[in-house]
């Protein structure tokens, strides 16, 4: 059977599937990263039937502000993650809904002062497994391919819940460790409002975190909410291609251990750039760039990664 135009355009998946594996990269390492996360997209609309298989590989270097509580300074870290994705929309109440997981492996090196003495560590391993579900709830009704097809672009409002799952490797008996060894919730709202080629987007979020009952020492870290706002100014060059610019700013996170309340309240900034490209109808590559500009406690790092998706609808 010949497809129609519409129908073969309809196959190429805008999907909002890749954000939530694509953030995992980045957020491979540190729990401010897992609970400040900056992906252009987010809610994009896709038929239902969706599928995305991901692979990202990502480079990170710079600085990174520990919890005071831990007698480790002057850090600097080169860390490489590489993510296994996989992204699915269907429908949930008539709205299109997306569910994703992501399973981060991380490797690299930590430099720092521990006890006023020059250390380095190597480390290696998986890092938190984190999965994402996603509905439309304004402007993002469940459609089919020829359906969605034929759309035409409007106002979106969506939400979102990402959990973060104490799977990474974790020993307490170590400063630095790639799992964090508790829960991570972060619920967000996000807005998006095509203007032609342009969209502008809006979304706010929170952190919220389980006790690390075996913090360093044997002794309970506890950590208040990290709130979090970010926005992306987009331009589509055509279908599948697009460049993006972000910033975010977050706040919040003091954190307790063993019941004394440590000066550590994050006030970071962080702003960067994402660009995709159709390499076929099925395959596509994107680009994205992070750099941190204000960091008083959680990290100031710059990152690169790479990724590769391949979408189809079944």
């Amino acid at each position: 059977m010949t497809q129609t135009g519409a129908e073969k355009r309809g196959r190429a998946i805008p999907c909002a599937i890749v954000p939530a594996l694509l953030v995992a990269s980045v957020a491979a390492f540190g729990d401010t990263a897992r609970a400040q996360e900056m992906e252009a997209r987010s809610y994009s609309p896709a038929p239902v039937g969706a599928n995305v298989a991901l692979f990202l590989y990502s480079f990170q270097t710079g600085k990174e502000l520990f919890d005071p509580s831990v007698p480790i300074t002057d850090v600097s870290v080169k860390l490489n993650a590489t993510v296994i994705g996989y992204g699915r929309t269907f429908s949930l109440a008539g709205r299109q809904a997306t569910i994703s997981a992501a399973v981060p492996y991380v490797w690299g090196t930590v430099n720092g002062k521990v006890f006023e003495q020059q250390q380095e560590v190597t480390r290696s391993g998986l890092a938190d497994l984190r999965v994402r579900l996603a509905v439309n709830v304004i402007g993002g009704p469940a459609l089919s391919p020829r359906e969605f097809a034929q759309r035409k672009p409007s106002t979106l409002l969506g939400v979102s819940l990402v959990v973060a799952l104490p799977s990474g490797q974790y020993d307490p008996r170590r400063l630095v460790n790639l799992g964090s060894n508790r829960f991570i919730f972060r619920p967000e709202v996000g807005l998006s409002q095509p203007l032609g080629r342009w969209t502008l987007e809006l979304a706010a979020a929170g952190a919220f975190f389980t006790d690390n009952k075996e913090f360093f020492g044997g002794v309970r870290r506890e950590q208040k909410p990290i709130a979090s706002l970010q926005g992306h100014v987009i331009y589509t060059f055509r279908p599948r291609m697009w460049l993006a610019f972000d910033a975010t700013f977050y706040t919040g996170g003091r954190t307790t251990v063993d019941g004394k309340l440590n000066a550590d309240l994050q006030k970071n900034s962080r702003i960067g750039a994402t660009y995709s490209f159709p390499v076929t109808q099925k395959h596509s590559l994107k680009v994205a760039w992070i750099k941190g500009v204000i960091a008083r406690v959680g990290g100031n790092p710059n990152t690169i990664v790479i990724g590769w998706q391949y979408a189809w609808i079944k």
